[in-house]
């Protein structure tokens, strides 16, 4: 028999739909439930993608017994974190508090029901005692009699922890006045310090991709005086990417990547492909692969677009949010290989190259037992050791992947999250205007196009935008992060094509932003809208997570819109924003990176150039003129706003178009005087490069 979670949106909930557990899902009658009952509440926090999720729900939500006892001393709320990041933000963070460590997925916590502050937390809890945990039915007994018999003991640590979080993310009540690059300078040295100048990345293990960080390095190498500076942020950055291209995280067979790596050589993922990270990636290789001539990275983004067109694109143009890990309740069964398997799906020639190139040819990396691909040795190499050419190597290698490709198609698929995250789409359509200019691909513009004009459809209503789409339709009112992430998008689009309806749309989101989200007291934003659900928290992150921080992105748009419009509203705010988190970018400015990159545009104003012509040849002289500007070197945007454009405002509105056109260069407030020469443009650029 079904529980409540049946007629749930979000697949993760109702992957627990048939738990003998009686789930509840976060609402105000669970809340009362637990209330009236005087019984502790049971938040269990995961998501689809997460393998450690399925294992304790396989363990212990699908076991009678535990179910029993789950349901006989708690009431039990199961959560998605993507559905409601406000939650997981908030007892994340109690969970960090209450065990000093940090948290993860599942996240297991237990509210008393009055304050819903926790007084008890972990992640993942074996069925029975290992890794030196205790079983999850003992911490069940435990947790229950604690809050049975020693009541005052927990109301004392509820009002605790319910002032620290109540206090949490308060930097800014004191707001800096002067604002200097020195947070810029110490994350760089710490950046330096913790690179891995073998594999890339941070030391150690487990490997994440750090995408904000290699964004706002490549960002202080266009603002760099020094030589070497620049050097030195380059390399990390590339090396980092070589090395994780050539890495079982990235799919070798079907592109894209995986979260994270377990290995420091970014060998063994765990499995799940996510939206959002795909969405950073996608970008940073499409950008390093423009400014470095490289054509692997190149390559590397045009694959993850492929698995993005093939594996994520919803009906009516949305993205889907993420694909398992696991398959047949296996972690990464769909990926890895067995050696015989490969052998008998080539050639002879094929498998010679495929099984060099890809490791097949080594002892099993997966398990022991199983090969997931990487990239062992370059083509080069191959080649010379089977007597091949370097063409004939490629060839046999991109045939090999080709039926590999082929026979993988026909396993079980692991399991695909459906639903459609505001947020997540607006990372990734923002990621594809700015891979499509920095490939020259402007046809990718079209796959944005259609994800924007499903998300205004689906998510925009009546002036307010909702944070989920999909099947089961919109709901939950918009974060943080959806609106500034989305405003992000609208102006990477604006900068490919422009469209008076995605402007008056940033125009209003970036309204909103003010008006709902800013903290008027103290600058910044906070993660959920001022009539928002009362939670024991309302945090105003400025760090980054496994997404950016809402705070830096909303601060770097803002200047952008606030400076093309000429709107100091947008651009106060955005500095208002930076003088309340600089405290916390003085003290952890590593963790911060797309606040710094935000920091680093209010320092080091971008250039923005509105160019308006009339015919499409007037465009495409100006275009072909201008082909060689490397725009991101020089720190430039730009707009192409034909002369028929209505509905401009500000300074936009001021830039008028003349006979055979016309450009028009600013930085911040700044403007030179109207230039009709594109050689004029590309001068005075190179001047202040």
């Amino acid at each position: 028999m079904s529980n409540r979670l049946a007629h749930e949106t979000s697949p993760y909930l109702r992957q627990h739909a048939d738990n003998p557990v009686d789930w509840w899902p976060w609402c105000e009658e669970a809340l009362t439930a637990a209330r009236t009952q005087d019984k502790p509440i049971l938040l269990s926090i995961g998501y689809s993608a997460c393998h450690w999720c399925h294992v304790m729900a396989h363990e212990s939500f699908e076991d009678e017994a535990t179910a029993r006892v789950m349901n006989a001393l708690f009431v039990n709320i199961k959560v998605d974190r993507e559905e409601r990041p406000d939650l997981d933000k908030i007892y994340q963070l109690a969970h960090q508090a209450l065990t000093q460590r940090g948290g993860g997925w599942p996240l297991t916590v237990f509210l008393a029901p009055d304050d819903l502050v926790p007084f008890y937390a972990g992640t993942y809890f074996p069925k029975e005692a290992r890794y030196n945990m205790p079983p999850f039915v003992y911490v069940l007994e435990q947790v229950r009699g604690f809050w049975d018999q020693r009541r005052d003991d927990v109301r004392a640590q509820t009002r605790a922890l319910g002032e620290f979080l109540a206090g949490y993310d308060q930097s800014g009540t004191s707001p800096a006045e002067v604002l200097d690059d020195a947070p810029l300078r110490i994350a760089v040295a710490r950046f330096t310090a913790a690179f891995d100048p073998v594999h890339g990345g941070h030391r150690g293990a487990p490997k994440f991709p750090h995408c904000p960080e290699m964004e706002l390095l490549l960002d202080l190498d266009s603002t760099a005086a020094a030589p070497k500076a620049k050097d030195a942020a380059n390399a990390m950055v590339e090396l980092t990417l070589s090395r994780m291209a050539d890495g079982g995280i990235h799919d070798q067979i079907g592109g894209g990547f995986c979260r994270y790596s377990v290995d420091e050589r970014w060998e063994i993922p765990h499995f799940e492909k996510m939206l959002y990270d795909n969405a950073q990636l996608l970008p940073l290789y499409a950008r390093v692969a423009r400014r470095s001539g490289n054509e692997r990275f190149a390559v590397v983004a045009r694959e993850l677009l492929g698995w993005l067109v093939r594996e994520m694109v919803a009906p009516g143009g949305g993205f889907h949010t993420a694909i398992d890990a696991d398959s047949e309740h296996e972690e990464g069964k769909f990926y890895v290989w067995q050696r015989e398997e490969v052998r008998g799906l080539l050639t002879e020639a094929e498998y010679a190259a495929a099984a060099s190139y890809f490791g097949f040819d080594r002892e099993p990396n997966f398990e022991h037992v199983a090969w997931n691909p990487i990239v062992a040795q370059p083509i080069e190499v191959v080649a010379q050791a089977h007597g091949m050419t370097t063409d004939a190597a490629r060839n046999a290698i991109a045939g090999a992947r080709a039926k590999l490709f082929a026979a993988r198609a026909k396993r079980v698929r692991p399991g695909l999250d459906d639903k459609i995250l505001t947020s997540c789409n607006g990372l990734m359509i923002g990621g594809i205007a700015r891979a499509a200019r920095a490939l020259d691909a402007a046809p990718l513009q079209g796959l944005a196009d259609n994800a924007l004009d499903f998300l205004h459809a689906e998510t925009w209503r009546s002036g307010r935008l909702l944070a989920k789409a999909g099947a089961d339709g919109a709901r939950f009112p918009g974060y943080l992060d959806d609106h500034a992430f989305l405003l992000d998008a609208l102006l990477e689009c604006l900068a490919c094509r422009w469209s008076e309806r995605d402007l008056a749309w940033a125009t209003a989101l970036a309204d909103l932003l003010l008006e709902r989200f800013e903290d008027r007291a103290h600058g910044g934003f906070f993660f959920t809208a001022h009539d928002h659900e009362a939670l024991p928290q309302r945090p105003k992150p400025f760090s980054d997570e496994s997404l950016p921080s809402g705070n830096g992105i909303a601060a770097r748009a803002l200047l952008r819109l606030g400076h093309l419009l000429g709107e100091a509203r947008y651009t106060g705010a955005a500095e208002r924003a930076l003088q309340a988190a600089y405290s916390t970018l003085q003290q952890m400015p590593q963790a911060c990176a797309s606040l710094l990159r935000a920091l680093n545009d209010l320092l080091h104003p971008r250039a923005h150039l509105v160019i308006r012509c009339a015919t499409d040849a007037e465009e495409a002289r100006w275009r072909s003129a201008l082909a060689t500007l490397e725009a991101d070197t020089h720190r430039c945007d730009i707009y192409w706003v034909p002369e028929s454009a209505h509905g401009l405002g500000g300074a936009l509105a001021a830039q008028a178009h003349k006979p055979g056109g016309v450009a028009y260069l600013c930085r911040a407030t700044n403007c030179l005087a109207p230039m009709t020469d594109p050689a004029d443009v590309l001068a005075e650029l190179r001047s202040r490069a």
